[in-house]
């Protein structure tokens, strides 16, 4: 590998190096394996569930447990991995979803699967995520350097959005011809190779000391810091307004589907992969620019059209042009999950950096605030209006949260 050090390396894609550095491969291919298998998951409990129920609500009820977890322990455990060590807190909590999806699958193999066990594997499978920001996705970070902080993470974000598009096509093809029962055992094979890669990396930080009175004081603290600086307030508000008003929208994606368009369980995992293709694209965009890092500006714009293209994708009279919509809206999604790391690893100090990535997992926490609206106006309204009317009061608030970013 060539030393980003020398001179030579300047005139290297970003890309390039990165891709030369084993420690980063294996953490984004861990990462790539664990989201992949965790949207084969949250598809798969969606249609079991409306299977079942034949109600949008109760597809938001079981969803909805896998974000209840960042909005209630996302800043603490930001705190906690400023302490505790990363490599080892990713591990655990690969070890609990090989646990979770293998104990649900004998569930379903034996005929005793209700939905109660997939919400409280979906709780686990939260807990899990809320880290995801502050251990995996900050070492991915550090790993590239200062100098490339946006294009790693913005390829890590590619390797997202892939999973996002291939996790429900995928889930969706398991589902109707193999079951439920073996969707999870290939998801708890998949976590396990997982766990091997992160346990091969060799990783280090600085020592502080885990003081549990002191948590709530720190994560306060970050939270002040985070206020008082323009590009992490927008970071913060923007998360907020795209996981309550935007991302809501997958929740509901099974009874929009059978709804709007008749649609089977593969067609509408190709409906959920519409958008992270986008998003795939663009993101690599993002890993190959070169020169000055992009900012604020490009997370306010990337957010504002997605948040614009999901209300059409809405309204479009067939699957094929709503799922056209909502690829075009993954170019926004892309700008938007790369620059919400990037900022806070550019901007932050570094000794508040797992802190405030955690205050970021809060936002993302109250997506279950929106899950439960949307749904019981799906319910109420149908579908794509409650998808249309969240995505235009999403707009609303994005421009709230730019007036009050302003330098």
């Amino acid at each position: 590998m060539t030393d980003p050090a020398l001179p030579g390396a300047a005139q290297l894609s970003p890309l390039r190096v990165l891709l030369g550095d084993r420690t980063f491969l294996k953490l984004w291919g861990a990462g790539g394996l664990t989201n992949s298998m965790r949207w084969v998951e949250m598809l798969v409990s969606g249609l079991f569930a409306y299977e079942l129920t034949r109600s949008a609500f109760a597809v938001s009820l079981v969803l909805m447990a896998r974000a209840l977890p960042m909005l209630l322990m996302g800043a603490l455990s930001g705190a906690v991995a400023e302490s505790l060590n990363r490599k080892y807190l990713l591990m655990a909590g690969q070890v609990l979803t090989a646990l979770g999806a293998i104990t649900i699958a004998v569930l379903s193999a034996l005929g005793w699967l209700s939905l109660w066990h997939l919400w409280v594997n979906g709780l686990i499978g939260g807990l899990v995520w809320t880290n995801e920001l502050a251990t995996r996705r900050r070492m991915v970070a550090e790993t590239a350097g200062p100098e490339r902080i946006v294009p790693a993470v913005a390829f890590d974000t590619t390797t997202g959005s892939t999973t996002r598009m291939l996790g429900p096509m995928l889930g969706g093809v398991l589902y109707e011809t193999l079951g439920i029962t073996v969707a999870y055992i290939i998801a708890s094979v998949i976590y396990l190779v997982a766990l091997g890669l992160v346990s091969t990396v060799s990783y280090s930080q600085p020592r502080r000391a885990l003081v549990p009175r002191r948590l709530f004081a720190e994560v306060a603290e970050a939270l002040r810091f985070a206020l008082a600086h323009p590009a992490l307030r927008a970071v913060l508000g923007v998360t907020l307004v795209m996981n309550i008003f935007g991302f809501s929208y997958n929740s509901i994606l099974p009874a929009f589907g059978d709804r709007a368009f008749g649609a089977s369980a593969i067609e509408i995992g190709f409906l959920a992969a519409a958008e992270p293709l986008g998003a795939l694209i663009s993101g690599l965009a993002l890993a190959l620019r070169r020169g000055p890092q992009a900012g604020r500006g490009l997370l306010l714009l990337g957010s504002t059209a997605f948040l614009t293209v999901l209300a059409l994708a809405a309204l479009a009279p067939s699957l094929w042009l709503a799922a056209l919509f909502l690829m075009l809206g993954g170019f926004g999604t892309a700008a938007f999950a790369s620059l919400q790391t990037g900022i806070v690893m550019m901007e932050a100090p570094v000794e508040a950096r797992s802190r405030i990535l955690g205050l970021t997992t809060t936002c993302i926490g109250t997506g279950p605030i929106g899950v439960l609206v949307l749904g019981a106006l799906a319910d109420g309204i149908g579908p794509p209006f409650a998808i249309a009317g969240f995505a235009l009061l999403g707009l609303f608030f994005l421009a709230l949260v730019a007036f009050a970013t302003k330098r």
